[in-house]
């Protein structure tokens, strides 16, 4: 039999994810972003959950032609632009919308043959000071691709730095949509402003005053993490309270017990010593399948992790190709282990309780962005409706 480890992806509670961040938007238009592989569900695989969205947004012309292969022919967008001038052949054939962030992209844009003027999106650099131009730019750019052949509209954009909290014991994004704003103002085209965190945390935006909730509002919003079950705010809320259903299932079996006695240690580097006689499972999930291995490094820190949808924790530090876990709580609740028992790594057990991916990545110092992200290719995945 294949050892005994398995991603599911929940097509249900992409589609629930979507319609949540399409409710939290108002009149907004959705973005779907796939990018990093559809943050590791898989294009192919997430592309029934997320069909629903007004268009995807992405990094990686390859993954462009994979949506477009699935005969989706809505719009495309390249979150990141062009990252040389021949991109833009394959925007001309696919029909992608692209990011300006840099004059050079301009200056590929002005030498590009084509017969289909593109739609772009012109990035502010707005604070975050990773990509866009700075304010007092803004507009020279804007004027540039106004007055050229090749660009058929031009949209507007920023992107937050901290939407998910507070910046300086002040709201997070005021700042960024200020500066938005006042150098927006008169400029016509689209607007996108929102992220995740932004779009769901929109009807606490007290403090931006009446212009700011309307640029935030804007026409286009870009949801990733939320549409994934993650709640982009984690710790300060968890994805129940977004109203947010998790979407990959990563779940293995017990493949050993051990009776572990007083002061006997598990695992590399004896980390974990014993403080009383212990059961201890041993599961068929290590680094080598992506899951963290500061997950558990010490004798009190181990992320939980469900066994009979029972909540338990690591013990030990996790190996190439397993982990350990305390299987005290779990049968103390319903008796004795047995090999080939269901353990949850994160998201659905049969048994109906859920470990959200958010709670494992806390754990391990890190957040569910990454640990999605990391599931490895040795992993196989399933999909299904629910």
């Amino acid at each position: 039999m294949p050892r005994p480890i398995l991603a599911t992806v929940h097509l249900g509670a992409l589609r629930h994810n979507l319609q949540r961040c399409r409710a939290a938007a108002g009149a907004a238009r959705v973005w779907a972003v796939v990018k990093a592989n559809a943050y590791g569900h898989g294009i192919e695989r997430a592309f029934g959950g997320l069909r629903g969205a007004d268009g995807f947004a992405l990094l990686d012309l390859a993954e462009a032609e994979r949506l477009r292969a699935l005969d989706w022919r809505g719009p495309i967008l390249l979150l990141e632009g062009c990252f040389e001038p021949r991109d833009l052949e394959l925007c001309s054939r696919l029909n992608l919308w692209h990011v300006v962030h840099c004059e050079q992209q301009i200056d590929w844009l002005a030498a590009h043959k084509t017969q289909q003027p593109h739609r772009v999106f012109l990035k502010m650099n707005s604070g975050m000071n990773r990509l866009g131009f700075r304010p007092a730019a803004f507009r020279a750019a804007w004027a540039r691709l106004q007055a050229l052949p090749q660009v058929a509209e031009v949209s507007l954009m920023t992107h937050f730095s901290d939407a998910d909290g507070q910046r300086f014991g002040r709201e997070g994004i005021a700042h960024q949509v200020q500066t938005f704003v006042a150098a927006t103002a008169d400029l016509p085209g689209e607007r996108s402003l929102c992220n995740s965190a932004a779009t769901l945390r929109h009807a606490l935006q007290r403090q931006l005053g009446p212009d700011g909730r309307q640029a935030l509002a804007a026409d286009w919003v870009r949801c990733g993490i939320a549409l994934y079950g993650s709640a982009p705010d984690h710790p300060a809320h968890d994805a129940a309270h977004w109203d947010l259903q998790p979407t990959m299932t990563l779940a293995s079996r017990l493949i050993a017990i051990q009776d572990v006695p007083a002061g006997d240690s598990v695992g590399y580097g004896s980390a974990f010593v014993a403080p009383q006689p212990m059961r201890v499972g041993i599961v068929a999930c290590g680094y080598a399948d992506g899951y963290p291995r500061h997950a558990s490094l010490g004798q009190d820190h181990g992320a939980p992790v469900l066994v009979r949808g029972v909540r338990t924790r690591l013990v030990g530090r996790v190996s190439m190709d397993m982990l350990a876990v305390d299987l005290t709580p779990v049968e103390a609740h319903g008796g004795p282990c047995h090999l080939g028992d269901e353990v949850i790594l994160w998201g659905r057990s049969a048994h109906g309780p859920v470990l959200r991916v958010d709670e494992v990545a806390h754990a391990a110092g890190t957040i569910a962005y990454e640990l999605l992200c990391a599931v490895a290719a040795r992993v196989p995945f399933a999909v299904t409706d629910d």
